[in-house]
């Protein structure tokens, strides 16, 4: 018990102080926060301080979020050469930056990182294993790891998961994501390995095959199930083809990130699948830091790892509360170590929270609204903005229940020239939909409709990135 405490008194020290987390350390805190939970069943309040702590109270939040800023900022002027170059051309002073004067610093864009690669790497880290984003959104981005980086990450993981009840040693996840998100795979990987918990990695293989798997194993079939929600919309597809419901699956949750998560999909997952669905927000690019859905709907960010900071998508300015802008994140050293990114402005646009108090479960803890788009997928109708997320939420509560929501959508004369799929337009007359759209705010015209062999070439989703099998070739 003493060693216990001492290990938490080190993991609490580290984090305050931004001094580098010894992953073994972490690992020796999943080791008995498992003896705890066996022999009482619980973790205890104690050990969940760890995670929240301080971070809960506006005034320790910022004192430390200043400092983590002033440390990582540190790092980079004298071991990132793309950092310790813009810091001096734009006259930086890494002791100097807090909360408040941050913005301006200029952002990192996803170009950059791509083009000057090799000089984001910092000269004091060792690349290990690489990670590449799935390129949905544009060219894929490759992003090197240290080898601290990937004992550290899935330690981290391992330890919050078990104090939330995320995920036991009785679990077995079923991961259904692409093969090319090697971290993600990495992490859950290691995470199941420390936890004692079963892994099933099928990646993106035919919709069947990944139902027979959560189907079978008796009592050791999937638990947890990791996925795309355009993946999930084919899973929940198979089930009810084959008239599969709640009692036929084991699964307690469903974990779900990188596209919208529309409402009338999470219900239907729930229905057919048994399960809640979680829908929370990562990137390859940003990583260890991420995000967990409450439930009012905010999107809260995991405030020890990282600065999230909501921008004008135009001026580049801090947005006023209520006003959409895109998210640029900071991950903090230790945390981030072989090739850290520094206010990188991931396009994903959010809406700023009113500036009342919070009362959802996580209101401890700031948050804004989930994604609403890509900053490349708004509709500008005038003075009106219509993001991607308002699309696919009237999209997929459709009677024809068209998931994934495949369409294509343009701003013309004041309206939206909107293409769907010709299973979409089933069960409802063209104007029943637009009308559908008007009762949502959004103009709509609906223009021809796309034949089923065609309808993948609207609007790619994750779920495209399907790896074939020997199996389907017999179909």
């Amino acid at each position: 018990m003493f060693e216990a405490g001492v290990r938490q008194v080190r993991f609490a020290f580290a984090l305050v102080t931004g001094r580098p987390i010894s992953p073994r350390n972490v690992e020796r805190l999943v080791g008995d926060v498992l003896s705890t939970l066996e022999e009482f069943g619980a973790p205890g309040d104690d050990v969940e301080q760890m995670l929240d702590g301080p971070f809960a109270d506006p005034a320790a939040r910022k004192d430390l979020q200043n400092r983590a800023l002033q440390r990582s900022a540190r790092r980079l002027a004298r071991v990132s050469p793309y950092y310790r170059e813009l810091f001096a051309a734009e006259q930086v002073s890494p002791a100097e930056l807090t909360i408040e004067n941050i913005h301006h610093v200029p952002v990192t864009v996803k170009q950059t990182l791509q083009e000057r690669q090799q000089d984001f790497i910092t000269t004091d880290s060792s690349p290990s294993i690489t990670t590449r984003t799935t390129g949905t959104t544009g060219s894929p981005t490759e992003i090197w790891l240290s080898k601290y980086e990937a004992q550290l990450w899935p330690a981290m993981a391992a330890l919050s998961g078990l104090l939330r009840n995320e995920i036991n040693p009785r679990d077995c996840i079923q991961i259904n994501i692409s093969s090319r998100a090697t971290a993600a795979v990495q992490q859950t990987l290691s995470v199941c390995r420390l936890v004692g918990a079963r892994t099933r990695v099928l990646g993106l293989i035919p919709p069947a095959e990944s139902v027979e798997s959560l189907l079978h194993g008796g009592e050791e079939a999937p638990t947890l199930l990791s996925t795309y929600p355009s993946y999930l919309a084919q899973l929940v597809n198979e089930a009810r083809r084959r008239n599969l419901g709640p009692r036929d699956f084991r699964l307690r949750r469903i974990d779900v990130g990188g596209e919208v998560l529309s409402s009338a999909l999470s219900r239907a997952a729930q229905e057919t699948l048994g399960a809640p669905v979680n829908d929370a927000f990562a990137m390859t690019e940003i990583l260890p830091l991420s995000g967990r859905v409450c439930n009012q709907g905010h999107l809260h960010q995991d405030l020890n790892m990282g600065l999230v900071e909501v921008i004008d998508l135009e001026t580049g300015q801090p947005v006023a509360p209520g006003k959409i802008g895109t998210m640029v994140v900071t991950p903090y050293y230790p945390f981030r170590e072989c090739m850290p990114v520094f206010r990188y402005d991931t396009r994903d646009v959010v809406r700023r929270l009113p500036a009342e108090p919070l009362t959802c479960d996580l209101g401890g803890i700031p948050g804004t609204s989930r994604i609403l788009s890509k900053a490349d997928q708004l509709l500008h109708l005038g003075t009106q903005v219509v993001t991607l997320r308002q699309l696919v939420e009237v999209i997929e509560a459709l009677p024809s229940q068209p998931w994934p929501a495949r369409f294509s959508a343009h701003a013309h004369d004041g309206a939206i020239d909107l293409v769907l799929t010709e299973a979409a337009l089933r069960d409802s007359s063209p104007e029943g939909i637009e009308r559908r759209f008007r009762e949502a705010g959004l103009p709509v015209r609906l223009r021809e409709s796309a034949p089923v062999d065609a309808e993948t070439s609207l609007r790619p989703v994750r779920a495209d990135l399907v790896e074939t099998t020997f199996a389907a070739r017999r179909d």
